[in-house]
């Protein structure tokens, strides 16, 4: 009878290091990407609450008549009021510009086009995984509030569509007040997406 004696193959020392050196890596990177998450979430959170306080005081600000110089020009990340959609339980800053930044805090006004509340096309863009996810379910005749310092405004939803990126007539001027919300299409898409989903209401 013959016994088969089998070595036992052994890493080679490097390779072990190489392999432990990598899992450590992976494991510290890991670690980096939940913080920078977590990180992102808390900024994003405390923001919301301190734009929505930002505006109330502005508001109060206003109504004691307690500013007398000209209002200065809207800048970059300038908290512009404050977007409601009830049924879909949106709550959201709207902030001056469409910056990773600004879109990262909030919803942006999309400049060239009219302030909210104001006569004309007002243009507001979100992102979809964000604050923006719930216009999956939007539908006509929902209602969007807009509350700034110059008051509080309802909409009504006449339509969705889908666009091309480059599409900007949903943004053309109108000689109405009109509000229009702008996101990437599709919602779950992984990537770059190649769309834009396109809501349209007017001011009641």
């Amino acid at each position: 009878m013959k016994f088969i004696i089998k070595r036992r193959t052994s890493v080679p020392v490097r390779g072990r290091w190489l392999l432990r050196g990598s899992q450590y890596l992976l494991f510290f990177a890991g670690i980096l990407a939940l913080g920078y998450v977590g990180f992102t979430l808390l900024d994003t959170r405390l923001y919301q609450v301190s734009a929505k306080q930002s505006l109330e005081n502005q508001i109060q600000v206003e109504n004691e008549h307690i500013a007398t110089a000209p209002k200065p020009a809207v800048k970059n990340g300038d908290v512009l009021g404050r977007m409601d959609i009830p049924r879909l339980g949106v709550s959201v800053a709207v902030l001056q510009g469409t910056t990773s930044r600004v879109l990262r805090r909030g919803v942006g006004h999309i400049k060239g086009t009219a302030l909210p509340g104001d006569t004309g096309n007002s243009g507001i863009a979100g992102h979809r995984d964000t604050f923006f996810r719930a216009l999956k379910d939007v539908r006509p005749n929902d209602e969007i509030e807009i509350q700034t310092v110059s008051g509080r405004f309802r909409y009504q939803v006449d339509w969705m569509k889908v666009v091309a990126p480059d599409d900007t007539s949903v943004l053309a001027p109108a000689s109405e007040s009109e509000l229009t919300l702008v996101t990437c299409y599709p919602f779950y898409y992984v990537g770059p997406s190649p769309n834009r989903f396109v809501v349209r209401a007017h001011k009641l």
